[in-house]
């Protein structure tokens, strides 16, 4: 087993590519409609909470596994734990990425093919509904669209971590706020936009449910990138001399920012219109278009919101497939491009069938479900938490109290007090925490 032979220029370029991998579909589109079905502001401020709570200490012991042992995920693993069957947490988060990339190219297709249609004027004006129906429909369109945003994926991560993945973040990450920062000051400058404003930071205790309470814990450890090992791999291209802490910190501020900018660009608008924020997960592919279409120069402001949406898939793609890669490779970059093209290839061969699922194999299904669905369900209700409930066990019986003393600096008093509390909250919080989210995605509560 080789240590990685590459590394990140700097923090800020390990906080940029691992901030990427975090905000994805589950920040821009999964949290809004979320929060928007689930009390809105009660369920940010519950988001925020978990996330410190939950998410926070799951990140940092996902990070004191790659930084301490330079090595990719499965071979961490089993330097930590030799002899032992702890290796397959590295061999499910590969498997997971495999898959859950397998289906978000499926999304990542169609913001691809909504970008173009925007550009080429194919978008506003459009009956919406019967339009997002006709782009997942579409046999060719949709395979086409998966593979162009594959092609993406596969030569910013064959490229290398940092002529590739840090080199793409650097500007991708600080275009995605940028643009946010467009369309937030405009979707706040409509009229009526107070309402939605209020909704989404005034909170209504009284519109929480014990279901959105749930939500709001799950969202806070899938909305980091944890449970899959792409941060035990990005945290091994990190130098010794990097505080792993305040980085975590950075990571956690900078996914809760997008989420909170996520809520100001939409709610707002949505309000504007007197339309409703309980749209699902249609709300960025039907109901945003029609805001757009309602407010000047709203063409220019849905490309840049398709752009962010665009930006942000992708940045969380390279994660993905840079696990797989780097598992594979073990250190030697001379195997890098190659192995990028073929699990790329594979991946998305893997994905045609999610693509299909909306259209000509809409009736092809698995225990009741397209393999669309299916292949979400498996990761997002059973492979995620599983990967981070075994994290979570992991870390506090495995690794030694001095190792995860010396990653987390925490030898001054302050440092072995919050040491200690994060020590607890990983042994205890967490996997409580997964365990009852994992049980309710299941059906069992």
């Amino acid at each position: 087993m080789t240590n990685q032979t590459e590394q990140w220029t700097n923090r800020l370029g390990f906080i940029l590519a691992a901030a990427g991998s975090a905000i994805g579909l589950g920040a821009i589109w999964k949290f809004p409609y979320v929060a928007g079905t689930s009390g809105g502001g009660a369920f940010f401020l519950l988001f925020l909470l978990f996330t410190v709570l939950i998410g926070l200490p799951l990140l940092l012991g996902e990070f004191v596994i790659g930084r301490s042992t330079q090595q990719e995920a499965i071979s961490a693993y089993r330097t930590i734990a030799p002899g032992t069957g702890w290796h397959w947490i590295g061999r499910l988060g590969v498997a997971t990425c495999f898959l859950l990339l397998s289906f978000y190219s499926v999304v990542g297709g169609w913001i691809f093919t909504y970008f173009f249609r925007g550009l080429t004027g194919q978008l506003i004006g459009q009956p919406y509904e019967q339009l997002f129906q006709d782009v997942i429909a579409d046999p060719i369109g949709s395979v086409a669209a998966q593979f162009v945003f594959m092609l993406a994926t596969i030569v910013v991560v064959a490229r290398g971590v940092q002529s590739g993945i840090e080199s793409a973040n650097r500007y991708m990450m600080p275009g995605l706020f940028l643009l946010f920062l467009v369309l937030m000051v405009r979707s706040l400058t409509l009229d009526g936009a107070g309402s939605g404003v209020a909704f989404f930071l005034m909170p209504d205790f009284s519109k929480l449910s014990a279901e959105s309470i749930l939500y709001a814990m799950g969202q806070s450890f899938f909305s980091l990138s944890v449970g899959v090992s792409v941060m035990v791999t990005y945290s091994s291209y990190l130098g010794k001399e990097e505080n792993l802490v305040k980085s975590a910190g950075s990571i956690v501020g900078l996914n809760l920012l997008v989420a909170f900018f996520a809520g100001l660009a939409i709610f707002p608008a949505v309000f504007s219109l007197g339309m409703k924020p309980e749209a699902g997960p249609g709300l960025l592919f039907i109901i945003l278009p029609s805001v757009f279409e309602h407010i000047p120069f709203g063409t220019l402001f849905l490309l840049v919101f398709l752009a962010l949406f665009l930006f942000a898939t992708l940045t969380s793609a390279f994660s993905m497939l840079e696990v797989i890669v780097a598992s594979l490779a073990r250190g030697n970059e001379d195997k890098r491009k190659r192995l990028s093209w073929i699990v790329g290839m594979l991946i998305f061969a893997v994905g045609i069938p999610s693509a299909l699922s909306f259209g000509v194999w809409s009736d092809v299904t698995v225990f009741g479900k397209t393999m669309f669905d299916a292949a979400d369900f498996l990761v997002s209700n059973v492979l995620m938490p599983l990967g981070a409930l075994l994290i979570a066990v992991f870390v506090p019986l495995k690794m030694k109290r001095e190792v995860l003393i010396r990653e987390l600096q925490a030898r001054t008093p302050l440092g072995r007090k919050l040491f200690a509390a994060w020590l607890l909250l990983l042994k205890y919080a967490a996997p409580l925490a997964i365990i009852v989210v994992f049980l309710h995605s299941l059906g069992f509560l």
